[in-house]
């Protein structure tokens, strides 16, 4: 029982809050408590360390965050691929700062527990270290972000350092990385022959002593992901890159079946929402038609009063 700090406002029998007293204590739990469920990065590592696998979704608008959040997710990514998969654009490159933070914005607001992690958009950070300094900033300081991700390997490590000086924590991400999929030859799985393999696991390094807290991994062989793995002292995500990462991502858009323009084959469908969307969405319209709705239940009644009021005022114009 936590006494009072002095007798006033203390009532008999026995130490008793006042309403005051109580709502200020009361406050400062509650306060440590949500501080206390937020996650954090030195509960990422510790999980690495432990073997506990770590769960990443992404999320681009306030419901879906609120929804995934509640799920017990540990990461949520404000991706780029919201040009895809909510913009309509074909790649992820049409995607601005301005996009990513005008979603991150709504993502933030939803978010309670899991950490949030802004995506540097194409060309935000690879201009100059300065820029993406900057960039990383914003998306901490405007968006409620926990940390921002961005692709490449030894090509970013400057890029990398500088952010993480100013106190930003960093996510790699290696592997297929969208932004230069062109230069990759497309979507295509990566680190197939031993050359292109070494030199991702050498990308790995090299951003993990940048200071990277953790690094996606996309598209790579399993066998390779398990070998970086074990190589990386920060925990791996993986997409596409079988189950020896410390921790799997998905499109959530992909993952309910929202998204039908293009499904990568590492995608497991839980449910597929599309097509009971479409069908909601054409019962609605077809009995809007046929005037079935707005049933009696769906509307406000009007008092008998008001009728005959009404019905009067009518008559008279």
């Amino acid at each position: 029982m936590i006494a009072a700090p002095s007798n006033k406002g203390v009532t008999e029998p026995g130490l008793r809050l006042s309403p005051l007293v109580f709502l200020f204590y009361f406050c400062i739990l509650r306060r440590i408590s949500l501080k206390a469920s937020k996650v954090s990065i030195p509960e990422l590592l510790k999980k690495k360390q432990l073997g506990e696998p770590i769960t990443m979704l992404t999320a681009y608008d306030f419901p879906m965050a609120k929804q995934i959040d509640e799920s017990g997710v540990d990461l949520i990514l404000v991706g780029d691929s919201l040009g895809m998969v909510v913009l309509g654009y074909n790649s992820t490159l049409p995607v601005t700062m301005e996009d990513m933070l005008h979603h991150a914005k709504a993502v933030s607001r939803a978010v309670k527990r899991a950490l949030i992690i802004g995506d540097m958009p194409f060309m935000s950070y690879q201009v100059s270290t300065e820029k993406a300094v900057e960039n990383a900033g914003r998306f901490l300081k405007e968006a409620g972000c926990d940390a921002i991700k961005l692709e490449g390997g030894k090509n970013v490590v400057d890029k990398i350092k500088a952010i993480v000086r100013a106190g930003i924590p960093v996510m790699g991400h290696i592997g297929l990385t969208p932004q230069s999929a062109t230069a990759l030859g497309g979507y295509k799985v990566q680190g197939k022959d031993l050359e292109s393999a070494k030199s991702l696991i050498e990308d790995a390094i090299s951003i993990c002593e940048a200071g990277v807290f953790s690094i996606v991994l996309e598209c790579v062989p399993d066998e390779l992901a398990k070998i970086i793995t074990k190589k990386v002292s920060v925990p791996t995500i993986g997409i596409g890159a079988g189950p020896y990462c410390d921790g799997q991502v998905l499109v959530t858009n992909d993952l309910l079946g929202l998204y039908e323009k293009f499904i990568p084959s590492f995608v497991k469908r839980y449910i597929n929402l599309a097509p009971e969307i479409k069908k909601a969405l054409a019962s609605y319209v077809t009995e809007v038609k046929e005037r079935e709705f707005p049933s009696e239940q769906y509307c406000f009644k009007a008092s008998k009063e008001l009728i005959k009021a009404l019905k009067d005022w009518e008559n008279q114009n």
